[in-house]
């Protein structure tokens, strides 16, 4: 990659390629293809870092324009990056198992009705993503190369099992979607390491 694309980055490639963003897995589904930059001879699967850049900018786009943002996260490893970037857009997160009736069932008391919702692995936060398709709510979707895309509007191509991985890409939501609001992103105190899981 060339310097000056890389100058276009959110952050230095390096960045992406330290917290292991774009590392895939060896089993990859047709929906995925796209994204996948190259195959080692391992057959691990290499994503494509200015794409996964690019859908981060773009998910960003989307969230600054929503009041009412749910993030969500069955995975352990994303449990505290889902709760930090829930606080810093003003949403609200599930960092545990959905409970069925969450979007749907106006008499369950955690009852919730976003305008988008963001989910970290759309196999094991199918019960999320079912319920926003049944409402017909946005749906922005982190997707390891295994993940099939049905019914999610839109993609952001990274290993989404990663501690590491996973506070970088929850903490780049969070400080894109505040600039894009306007919003004073050093006011807001964000800082990397407090999207990680211990």
């Amino acid at each position: 990659m060339c310097d000056k694309m890389a100058k276009k980055l959110l952050v230095p490639r390096e960045q992406y390629l330290t917290a292991g963003v774009h590392i895939g897995m060896t089993f990859k589904v047709a929906d995925m293809k796209k994204f996948i930059y190259k195959i080692r001879p391992n057959g691990l699967a290499v994503l494509n870092i200015a794409l996964v850049d690019q859908r981060i900018d773009a998910a960003a786009n989307m969230l600054a324009k929503s009041k009412r943002i749910l993030a969500v996260s069955r995975k352990e490893n994303a449990h505290q990056a889902v709760i930090a970037f829930a606080k810093a857009v003003g949403g609200r997160a599930i960092a545990e198992r959905f409970m069925p009736g969450s979007l749907t069932n106006p008499s369950f008391k955690n009852f919730f009705e976003p305008d988008i919702i963001v989910i970290t692995d759309p196999i094991v936060d199918k019960q999320a993503l079912t319920e926003a398709v049944s409402l017909g709510i946005p749906i922005i979707s982190l997707c390891d190369t295994f993940n099939r895309t049905s019914y999610i509007d839109l993609v952001i191509p990274c290993n989404n099992k990663g501690k590491k991985s996973l506070a970088l890409i929850y903490w780049l939501l969070a400080r894109e979607t505040l600039k894009k609001r306007k919003q004073d992103v050093d006011a807001a105190k964000l800082k990397l390491e407090d999207f990680e899981t211990k």
